[in-house]
């Protein structure tokens, strides 16, 4: 059975994924109550878990290192209370090899090396170029399901990754670029970032010092 993880463990680790983002994008993000995604989180910076920031027109919660430790406690502790470390280990390593393709992609829908200059930006005028980057991402898009399938049928959490790429990436095959590599939409790129970093997240794997 699917484990539930409780709402304050769920703060956290949106605030985690996320990066920096206001109350009602990290409530959205589990489909948490807005007014208790509040409270707790003006819990955790009480604790000195989480910090608000405003500048300018921007303003949003972030973790300190504080924060970021006790997420790493409570995710290590679920863990191991559901007994899902080498379920979740499993589908990690199967994920590595899927994160080089996107990455690759990314860049690639990034740039369009030319001859004596590789960093030219793709104008995505060469049909052809940008159709092979997306049938890449369509074979990331049908093995990134059963990866998920099975992390969601360990804790609940995990689920909805596929989905929110297989949205992006059919907005970007009918016509909106925007939607394999922008990182303030909810694009490929964006939920494939979300979703390394829930992984490591979860394995309290270092991205300086562990693989991927």
């Amino acid at each position: 059975m699917s484990h539930n993880s409780p709402p304050d463990l769920l703060v956290l680790h949106a605030v985690r994924i996320t990066g920096f983002a206001d109350t009602a994008t990290v409530a959205r993000r589990f489909d948490l109550d807005e007014d208790e995604t509040q409270e707790l989180l003006r819990d955790a910076e009480a604790h000195g878990w989480t910090t608000y920031t405003a500048f300018g027109d921007t303003a949003g919660w972030s973790l300190t290192e504080r924060g970021r430790a006790e997420s790493e406690r409570q995710l290590a502790s679920e863990l191991t209370s559901t007994r899902g470390a080498d379920d979740v280990r499993h589908v990690y390593r199967e994920f590595l090899p899927l994160n080089a393709v996107v990455l690759r992609a990314c860049t690639d829908w990034q740039l369009k090396p030319a001859p004596g200059d590789r960093l030219v930006p793709n104008d995505h005028t060469d049909p052809a170029w940008d159709a092979n980057i997306l049938r890449e991402l369509t074979t990331i898009d049908r093995a990134l399901r059963p990866l998920i399938d099975r992390l969601g049928n360990r804790l609940t959490r995990f689920r909805g990754y596929d989905k929110r790429f297989t949205t992006a990436l059919t907005r970007a095959q009918t016509g909106e670029p925007a939607w394999v590599d922008r990182t303030d939409i909810d694009s490929c790129h964006r939920v494939w970032f979300e979703l390394h970093e829930d992984l490591i997240a979860t394995l309290g794997i270092d991205r300086r010092t562990g693989p991927g």
